[in-house]
């Protein structure tokens, strides 16, 4: 007869296994009326977009003024992105909603809205940033531009035809707005975006940290840092980091080695702890919210498109949040 096993791990019940933490909102109810807010058209559409829908007709540029505002056209394309509307479905579905909230106005045709989205200026950024200085949390993702579904790769695997475009993002640690954002080719390596992503906010903007995973331990990723002088840099070396700059050596020391001797004394798991390095998760979690509500894919098809309508998400994403976010608590 066989013995049982001793073993706790082998023993029936024996040993906890340890599973993913579970949350609970402590503020459902506003949470929960803050979803249903999103749907509201008077929220995308408000009066004071309503009042600047038409161009002032004294531009004092040559040729003929504009007959929409900046404004009427990122509204048109943010009801496009967040009710995942093709551009003739757009203006239909606003020019419908106008004839009941505003008579007098009319709503920009799809050519209009495709000819004035490559060029039209976007800010990202809904809630003004005050002079505190910043946790920034970076991160990128790639977004489908066409090529087959999951599917069909599954079966068949997928063809030459897929191309991508790479949305790279900069997030407020403390309040999980997206405050940067950009768009590239799948052939640009992230290191190369932290200076322009960081360019984008006012040079007196303070910084106080900046979190970024092991993609971004490069020279020129810490001489941007350098340049805006950040205070804290928690960016893990690889694990097969080697000193840049030794201690002998009658120069400043460098932060990203003081990084490494760091982790080499406590451990990786230990200095993420107190670098706050974890924090850096919550650039993910905008990913993740970002393709759940508009999908992982855009419709456009020149470049230029595409950036605008990822930014748009971006900047829709901001107005959603300032209506109420979840405040969850770990449950024992």
């Amino acid at each position: 007869m066989k013995k049982p096993s001793t073993h706790p791990r082998k023993q029936k019940g024996g040993g906890k296994k340890k599973g993913k933490k579970q949350y609970k909102v402590r503020n459902w109810k506003e949470y929960n009326q803050a979803l249903v807010d999103r749907g509201k058209i008077l929220f995308w559409i408000t009066e004071e977009a309503m009042k600047k829908w038409q161009e002032e007709q004294k531009t004092g540029k040559r040729g003929k003024p504009q007959t929409f505002s900046n404004t009427a056209i990122i509204t048109a394309l943010t009801l496009q992105q967040v009710f995942h509307l093709p551009l003739r479905a757009t203006e239909g579905f606003l020019a419908s909603i106008l004839t009941r909230i505003a008579p007098d106005l009319k709503a920009p045709d799809h050519s209009t809205l495709s000819i004035r989205g490559k060029t039209i200026p976007l800010r990202i950024r809904v809630r003004a940033i005050h002079n505190e200085p910043l946790h920034i949390v970076t991160d990128s993702t790639g977004v489908k531009v066409y090529g087959e579904g999951e599917w069909k790769v599954r079966q068949h695997g997928w063809s030459k035809r897929r191309t991508w475009r790479k949305l790279h993002i900069g997030v407020d640690e403390s309040t999980g707005d997206i405050l940067l954002g950009e768009v590239t080719g799948n052939d640009t390596a992230d290191c190369e975006m932290l200076k322009p992503l960081l360019d984008q906010l006012s040079p007196e903007q303070p910084i106080h940290q900046v979190s970024l995973d092991g993609a971004y331990d490069k020279r020129i990723c810490y001489e941007a840092l350098k340049e805006r002088r950040v205070v804290n840099i928690a960016i893990p070396p690889q694990h097969n980091a080697k000193i840049w700059r030794h201690g002998n050596i009658q120069a400043e020391r460098l932060v990203r080695d003081e990084n490494l001797r760091r982790v080499r004394k406590v451990g990786r798991k230990r200095w993420k702890i107190e670098s706050s390095y974890h924090r850096r998760s919550l650039s993910e979690t905008a990913m993740f919210r970002l393709k759940t509500i508009f999908g992982d894919r855009v419709s456009a098809r020149t470049f230029e498109n595409q950036r605008a309508q990822l930014l748009i998400r971006c900047r829709a994403l901001n107005l959603m949040t300032t209506l109420g976010m979840p405040n969850s608590y770990v449950v024992a």
